[in-house]
């Protein structure tokens, strides 16, 4: 079985999830796996292709790059469809990225329509009940950070790692830690992610300013740097406005930090999984309150080690992933 998967060569810095699910993927007799190329795929021969964020296929840095790159999907759409090749989708994001214009709409509609199979991270997550489907736990990154040493915890700090986007809430985690000032504890936060505008680190930077205790790092972190301002926390707070599937609390709990994340069903199923102690909920808007009472409770009740992770093991999301890419093949080929 021949698999191409919807993502480039990885680069130096990049999602961690595709490189390990592509090197799971090749560990795995009889299985090929291909990296994306506009020439690969309209040109060479595969068995599937794995789509993970097709909006990616539809867009580009310029106008010009934007409407070919369309061009070369519905190229690909037409070749897929008349070779019979199914399409399987990771469902990632529940909702597409806003501001897409009207064409590339209408071409992840068409995609959406020939995909014969989708996978979604979490039982949560909705999907049509007729359309074929896999459940497939998004894997830990134990081992794609133990090549770093963790760090000593700093006790009293409370860490952000991430990309920094107006919908995970980074705003109001600053405010909410600059209302802990007078509570004493010796608490400190530290940021860390690459801001998604300009204006954007202006405010965090701004809302952090005059207050000793919070220290920013507004670039893209290399994994070295990651692991170090996770390790180092008593606490990793996700304040998203809006979280669905999270490779940053995997990626918390993969080194072994407790997590405040907003309570919704899918952070109660995760903290079911893992083990009491690992994954703290908040309702509502985060505050003071929410970062005060949870690390008083870390410190009365620790989270007992290691934080259980069986379910996201690789061997098992590579093997998932083989039997959801024969399904299709065979719902497409065989009609069952």
């Amino acid at each position: 079985m021949t698999v191409l998967q919807s993502f480039p060569v990885p680069r130096k810095i990049t999602n961690p999830y595709i490189v390990m699910l592509a090197g799971c993927l090749r560990t795995l007799p009889d299985v090929t796996v291909l990296n994306f190329s506009w020439r690969t795929a309209l040109l060479g021969r595969y068995d599937v292709f794995h789509s993970h964020w097709p909006e990616n296929l539809v867009d580009g840095h310029s106008p010009l790059k934007k409407f070919v790159r369309q061009i070369f999907t519905l190229a690909l759409v037409a070749r897929l469809t008349i070779t019979r090749t199914p399409i399987v989708r990771t469902m990632h994001n529940v909702e597409r990225p806003q501001g897409l214009s009207r064409r590339a709409s209408l071409l992840l509609d068409l995609i959406d329509r020939e995909t014969t199979l989708r996978i979604r991270l979490n039982t949560t997550t909705i999907i049509d009940s007729a359309a074929p489907s896999a459940t497939i736990p998004h894997g830990h990154y134990r081992d794609w950070f133990a090549r770093y040493p963790p760090s000593t915890v700093v006790p009293g700090q409370i860490g952000y790692t991430g990309l920094i986007r107006r919908y995970k809430g980074v705003e109001t985690l600053v405010s909410a830690f600059r209302d802990t000032e007078g509570t004493g504890g010796g608490l400190s936060l530290r940021i860390g992610g690459n801001p998604s505008s300009p204006e954007l680190a202006q405010t965090v930077s701004t809302l952090a300013s005059g207050d000793d205790r919070i220290s920013l790092t507004l670039n893209l972190l290399t994994d070295a740097e990651l692991v170090e301002i996770v390790t180092s926390s008593e606490l990793v707070v996700l304040p998203y406005r809006f979280m669905h599937n999270s490779g940053g609390v995997l990626a918390a709990l993969s080194m072994g930090r407790p997590v405040l994340v907003p309570e919704n069903a899918v952070n109660r199923a995760l903290a079911c999984e893992v083990g009491a102690g690992w994954v703290h909920c908040y309702a509502g808007e985060l505050t003071a309150r929410h970062l005060t009472d949870t690390l008083h409770e870390l410190r009365t009740h620790p989270a007992p080690r290691p934080v259980d992770l069986q379910a996201r093991e690789w061997n098992h999301t590579g093997t998932n992933h083989v039997d959801a890419y024969r399904q299709a093949i065979a719902i497409l080929h065989d009609g069952h």
